[in-house]
This record gives C-alpha cells, sequence and structure tokens, in this order.
C-alpha cells in the first residue's frame, strides 16, 4: 500500500468538498483520511487527505483536481519534509483496580485525560500514526469503549507556506 498526503488550498464554497471527494472515487483512489479546515486567509480552505494509491499514477487525480474551478493549490508533503499529526479521542473502560495503570500508560504517551467517571476514562492523544497507534495498543487489555480519530493534519516544515502566493495578491 502506498499512502500519499495531499495539501489543497481551495475556496470555501459549498459541495466542493463532495466533488473533490467524488473525483477520488471515481479514479478508485481509497481515501484512508481527510481532514478539512480554515486557513488564515479568510474565505479559503485547507483539505488535507491521505490517499492510498496502490498500483495507480497520483498524477492522474492531481490533475483532474486541478481542473475543479475551487481547487486554487494541490501540494503532496513528503513526510520528511512535514509535520504531519493524528488526533484520537479513546474512551477506556476502568474502575479502582484499574484506573492507575490506565494514567500510567496515559502519562507515558504524554496523553491527557479530558473526562473521568467512575468506570470510563476519555484519553486524548496527538501524534503521529506511530504513537497513536501505540497508545491504543496499550489501552486495549484494559478494554476500548469507545474512539473517534480526526483525519491526519500536515503541514510543510520552514518558512514557506502553501498561502504565500495569495497573500501577496
Amino acid at each position: 500500500m502506498t499512502s500519499h498526503v495531499l495539501s489543497m488550498l481551495v475556496e470555501d464554497r459549498p459541495g466542493l468538498l463532495t466533488r473533490v471527494a467524488g473525483l477520488f472515487a471515481r479514479r478508485g483512489f481509497n481515501i484512508e483520511s481527510l481532514a478539512v479546515g480554515v486557513t488564515e486567509v479568510p474565505g479559503l480552505s485547507r483539505i488535507t487527505v491521505v490517499v492510498d494509491v496502490e498500483g495507480q499514477p497520483l498524477e492522474q487525480v492531481t490533475k483532474q483536481l486541478n481542473k475543479l474551478v475551487n481547487v486554487i493549490k494541490i501540494v503532496e508533503l513528503d513526510p520528511a519534509a512535514s509535520v504531519q499529526r493524528e488526533h484520537m479521542l479513546i474512551k477506556v473502560r476502568t474502575d479502582n483496580a484499574t484506573r492507575s495503570n490506565v494514567l500510567e500508560v496515559v502519562n507515558l504517551f504524554r496523553a491527557s485525560v479530558v473526562d473521568y467517571t467512575a468506570d470510563a476514562l476519555v484519553v486524548e492523544v496527538t501524534g503521529d500514526k506511530g504513537k497513536v497507534q501505540a497508545l491504543l495498543r496499550a489501552l486495549e487489555p484494559f478494554g476500548i469503549k469507545e474512539l473517534a480519530q480526526s483525519g491526519l493534519l500536515a503541514i510543510g516544515r520552514g518558512s514557506k507556506s502553501i498561502t504565500e502566493r495569495i497573500l501577496r495578491n
């Protein structure tokens, strides 16, 4: 499996996300992760998509994406030249006997407890994929009641910005 991280600067318009996701689907690409949010430029959003392109050229889909009117810029982010983070909330089963062990694991991974009840803790973790998955594996023996994970967030390292040219105009 070959995953690629694309960061797309797009105009904030209704229906654009549907068109972008549909384009990937029509080409037979599997979207592993998708995150959308505002940018520092009013009216523009950033779409970060992780796509599995096993056996198919990524260039094909980026050319199609560039043809969409509301897509301003697309950048493929190399893991070595970007900061990439995942965010996860994990509800872990606890009781008086296991709570301290769960808290020890949470502290070891520099995660934090964001909700506490008598029978469960909600743990928040942010980090690279390896860290998030390792924490999940460490908490599994206690019993995962529920989890929610955001799409990958990524941004290029250094002073260059995907919106740099737009801000100058």
